[in-house]
């Protein structure tokens, strides 16, 4: 599937760079896309100096949760859940702690102390998988519903949209929210129904509906509260939560007789072995999807979409918040470059602006998420973790689109 996937980003490139310049009489398509492939290797080794420091500094405070038992206990509280939803994984494994762990990371917004999580819960999960090569059902599992980005509180939209001028930053919220949550849903059904998965199991439901519950509580919660307050709990709540796991991890560690500081070092320098291994693969992804950019090819499939949409007669609006939808699953930094662009040139407030804060908000880098934690335990076969993860970003986008034509159409 990677292989294949590779290979079509640079014939598809090569195939719409020979029409830029036969047809369209673009002589510098090879050059700007020559320049895009060495610019993304750059990028690659940015990206991989910001890693660096954030995996050290986060499985280092992991490993003194791991030492301290709190990995293990929450592995053992949800044993029930994961024995149906991951029957392979066994109960206890510290793998399950370490997925929960990272699900509440994403879910509010702590994006740096997320990635290592979930890389440690991937390696996890390798340590038990048969094939040294393929993903096995549990690593796709998680790896999906990591692609479909559950997030309770997107305060990096919010930043970007207050820096753009928005007089609301937050209107986007409840947006995100449900499109977030279609996303996520579409996800973990569309890998319940390849891997035959008991979704409607009296346990797996006396798990997931309180979940339910409590998140439809909050979205309620934050309804009643005006902007200023909602980006203030937003702000406070993530920042209160990221500080508390280290305190107490730290805290119980030290009561517990673990020696934190030695055992900080031992997950930190666990942390630079895994980061050192991720730059092939970032390099192999990124430049793909640079030279794929540049030769114009996603400006042929946006026209198309256009022509296509006004064809049936329907509002062609949304079309211009495409680029941000098409971009993500390969790139963040891309997408991010996408919304601005949006909000500066159709304004911060204007529908297509809304759209794509509320896409880039709901939707997660899926290649970038495939290339980081399958590269991370060397996964060459991905099996169906690529075709539901798309599934599942590919519902966020149409979610977004519809709420955003109910909140502001």
């Amino acid at each position: 599937m990677l292989n294949g996937l590779w290979l079509g980003f640079f014939v598809v490139a090569a195939v719409a760079a020979l029409a830029q310049w036969l047809v369209g009489g673009n002589s510098q398509i090879f050059a700007e896309m020559v320049q895009a492939l060495f610019g993304m290797a750059k990028l690659s080794v940015e990206v991989m100096v910001l890693l660096f420091g954030t995996l050290t500094l986060w499985l280092g405070f992991l490993k003194i949760a791991e030492k301290a038992g709190l990995v293990d206990l929450l592995a053992r509280w949800l044993a029930p859940l994961f024995a149906r939803l991951m029957p392979d994984v066994p109960r206890g494994h510290p793998a399950l702690g370490l997925m929960t762990l990272n699900f509440a990371a994403n879910a509010l917004g702590l994006d740096n102390a997320a990635t290592p999580i979930g890389l440690k819960a991937m390696r996890a999960l390798q340590d038990i998988n048969p094939s040294a090569t393929s993903a096995s059902n549990a690593q796709i599992l998680f790896l999906v519903l990591n692609a479909s980005s559950l997030t309770l509180l997107p305060v990096t939209i919010f930043m970007y949209r207050l820096q753009q001028g928005a007089p609301d930053p937050t209107l986007v919220f409840l947006p995100i929210l449900l499109a977030t949550s279609a996303s996520t849903l579409v996800g973990l059904i569309s890998v319940a129904v390849v891997q035959r998965l008991p979704l409607w199991h009296p346990v797996v439901l006396a798990y997931l509906l309180p979940v339910a519950l409590v998140l439809a509580a909050f979205m309620a919660f934050l309804a009643t509260l005006t902007a200023t307050a909602m980006a203030q709990v937003s702000s406070l709540l993530g920042n209160i939560t990221l500080f508390s796991l280290v305190v107490l991890f730290v805290v119980v560690g030290a009561l517990r007789k673990v020696p934190v500081y030695e055992t900080f070092v031992e997950g930190a320098k666990e942390g630079f072995d895994v980061a050192k291994g991720l730059l092939p693969y970032l390099v192999a992804m990124l430049c793909a999807v640079g030279i794929f950019r540049a030769s114009g090819a996603l400006d042929y499939v946006l026209e198309g979409i256009r022509w296509l949409v006004s064809q049936t007669g329907m509002d062609t609006r949304f079309v211009d918040a495409l680029p941000t939808a098409l971009v993500k699953p390969f790139s963040g930094s891309a997408a991010r470059a996408m919304l601005i662009e949006t909000m500066q040139s159709q304004g911060v407030d204007s529908f297509p602006a809304l759209v794509a804060a509320t896409i880039q908000g709901s939707t997660e880098t899926t290649f970038y998420v495939l290339a980081v934690y399958f590269g991370a335990v060397g996964i060459q076969r991905a099996r169906h973790a690529v075709p539901c993860a798309l599934l599942a970003e590919l519902a966020g986008v149409v979610a977004a689109i519809a709420v955003c034509y109910r909140f502001f159409g």
